[in-house]
């Protein structure tokens, strides 16, 4: 299946003490749920606990999960697996059920959106991940409001690590590039992108040709749109 039998022996050594026939009965249960077999690999290979997971108590919970929490339909497990396969080693009752609560508490209305766009966000951990995110937005200014709707705007804030992105990049902006905190409520897509690659550049670039452009056109444009839009001085 091209799975990395070291490496996943090191991160489940469990392994070395399961049946073949054990594992053969897991990928017999997924593909009984419309995993195909050329998804196995990356799947075990990301998560190797799978191939030692009960199928009664740990599986099919995730399953059942699936279909009357997030109304997934049977013919689109695979869609969801394949997004976010660590959704096959979280607990249903510590993990999913809880996130999903407190996402849906926040104002995430779409089932479908988190299903199929931003799975990934069910499997992070509400009180080390998703509430310290909002609480550093606060920290910087924002009010819990603002903060709670560039997070709905933009889910994937909830990914960024603090140390490695979101403080960098709020200082360089704050300090560099002497930017508003209406901008970033505006534009929250701005911690997205690649600091040393596309935000400083993008930023000496204008500032050596005096022009002031919206954080969107500055970012999202392509390489050519941005010089153009610095040949004209346009802001």
């Amino acid at each position: 299946m091209g799975v990395d039998s070291g490496k996943a022996l090191s991160q489940n050594p469990c392994l070395h003490t399961t049946s073949l026939d054990s594992i053969h009965s897991i990928i017999t249960f997924l593909e009984s749920k419309g995993i195909h077999q050329k998804d196995l690999g990356r799947i075990f290979g990301m998560c190797p606990k799978i191939l030692t997971s009960d199928i009664k108590t740990e599986l099919n919970p995730v399953f059942n999960f699936l279909s009357y929490d997030l109304r997934v339909p049977d013919q689109h497990y695979r869609k969801v697996i394949n997004k976010c396969p660590r959704l096959l080693i979280s607990s249903v009752r510590d993990q999913l059920k809880p996130a999903l609560f407190y996402l849906q508490r926040l104002g995430f209305r779409s089932l479908h959106a988190l299903a199929y766009q931003d799975p990934v966000l069910l499997v992070s951990s509400v009180e080390k991940t998703l509430i310290p995110k909002l609480d550093f937005l606060v920290s910087i200014g924002f009010s819990r409001a603002d903060a709670v709707g560039m997070v709905l705007r933009c889910p994937g804030l909830f990914t960024f690590s603090i140390e490695n992105n979101f403080k960098p990049k709020f200082e360089y902006f704050a300090k560099e590039m002497e930017g508003s905190l209406e901008e970033l409520k505006e534009f929250p897509q701005y911690f997205a992108f690649s600091l040393e690659k596309r935000i400083k550049p993008r930023n000496i670039a204008a500032l050596e040709k005096r022009v002031k452009l919206p954080l969107p056109l500055m970012l999202k444009t392509t390489d050519e749109e941005f010089e153009e839009l610095t040949r004209q001085g346009c802001g």
